[in-house]
């Protein structure tokens, strides 16, 4: 077994490991899956337990902030001392929270099955995009997309999976999702095996190694990162309209059924994921700085329209938003992690907790308005939200040595 470990020759530590990558999509692909489980649900609950749109954004909320406040402080911790183990024992969190949720008849409940799921994610993700970033080699933006897209298909799945078993099954069966964390389990066992044994020599500084350091003042650095933390709060409060709410939209609006509603927000999270693919390769051939002004201001033609479609076009708008929208993210968590280089814990528990936590306090208000003044009116305000884009002309150009 030693003579395995010290059999990586030093020039395949700038390798890209698709097989790590490979398996750490595919956790973030059933991690995911079994998240958006929650709001793919929200109208069946909402029904049942008589909630209000406000009783549904503050579930959003619990969940969110729940992995929004953990994931910094997890990822600052592992920086200092790395828990390979945390990978496979953060499932665990997940797996209890559906459990809850298939028996949860009262408010109390489902807050606290909501709660588990946010700790389950606040783990796994600051984690894992380590991983990626240990696996990446020299192509950091095709191991983070690689990494987000498995994500953003679980979450895709995840309407759809209630759509065809939930819906039909009841509440109940959220049960048996929950016994794929235990799939989970096994995959990240084996993953955090080559974290300890090869992964952590994969981010120790060499000498003559090729990383990057940045030479910016810390100044510029620090305004990068706000910048940075704009866009994320104009896209994930958009975003929280649409996976929260667009099945509310889309039934109040046009009258359409839940199950056909479902499958409108499958396309749309079906069209993230497949944005999120083409986010990181881009990022790496053009240069990020540019990935991100596109992907953020330029949905903004698209979001404006939105409100105003009709049911026909509402389909393709949201399609196209998800596309763009979604190659911001794997953009922009590289160029954030090349700012602040040895804090890649830390950096990735940052945008992807401030990314949960913009999402839960969207989802929070974004009902109170819905409740207040109609569904209709949340898609005309959001609409507006990409043109924070245009703070993307502060970003600082990183000097490389």
């Amino acid at each position: 077994m030693n003579a395995t470990r010290s059999a990586l020759p030093a020039p395949a530590a700038d390798a890209t490991v698709f097989g790590i990558i490979a398996a750490i999509s595919a956790c973030h692909l059933i991690n995911d899956m079994l998240q958006s489980l929650l709001p793919a649900i929200y109208p069946s609950l909402k029904t049942e337990l008589d909630l209000s749109f406000s009783q549904v954004g503050l579930v959003t909320l619990v969940y969110q902030m729940t992995a929004s406040i953990l994931q910094p402080l997890i990822g600052l911790y592992s920086d200092k001392r790395p828990t390979p183990l945390a990978l496979p024992a953060g499932t665990l969190f997940s797996l209890a929270g559906l459990l809850v949720l298939s028996v949860a008849h009262s408010y109390g409940l489902l807050l606290a099955g909501a709660s588990l799921l946010g700790m389950g994610s606040s783990v796994f993700h600051p984690e894992s995009s380590r991983v990626a970033r240990m696996a990446a080699g020299r192509r950091h933006g095709l191991a983070q997309s690689m990494f987000q897209v498995g994500g953003n298909a679980g979450s895709a799945l995840g309407p759809l999976a209630a759509a065809l078993i939930v819906l039909r099954w009841g509440q109940t069966s959220l049960a048996f999702f929950a016994m794929l964390a235990l799939l989970s389990c096994a995959i990240l066992w084996n993953v955090s095996q080559w974290y300890r044994h090869h992964g952590l020599a994969r981010l120790s500084p060499r000498k003559g190694s090729g990383k990057v350091i940045v030479d910016l003042p810390q100044g510029k650095v620090l305004g990068g990162i706000a910048v940075l933390l704009a866009l994320i709060f104009s896209k994930y409060v958009y975003m929280a309209s649409l996976t929260s709410y667009f099945t509310f939209y889309l039934i109040h609006r046009f009258g359409v059924s839940v199950d056909v509603a479902q499958l409108y927000l499958f396309a749309f999270l079906a069209a993230v994921a497949l944005g999120t693919i083409a986010g990181g390769p881009l990022g790496d051939r053009f240069g990020r700085k540019y990935v991100i002004w596109f992907s953020i201001l330029g949905a903004l033609p698209f979001t404006l329209l939105l409100p105003h479609a009709n049911l026909f076009w509402t389909g393709p708008l949201a399609v196209a938003i998800g596309l763009i929208l979604a190659s911001a993210f794997p953009a922009i968590v590289v160029y954030a992690q090349d700012l602040v280089p040895g804090k890649i814990g830390m950096i990735s528990g940052l945008f992807f907790g401030f990314s949960f936590g913009m999402g839960g306090v969207g989802a929070a208000v974004l009902g109170e308005v819905a409740d207040r003044s109609g569904i209709e009116t949340v898609y005309g305000i959001c609409a507006f939200l990409p043109a924070i884009g245009l703070l993307a002309i502060l970003l600082p150009d990183p000097r490389k040595k």
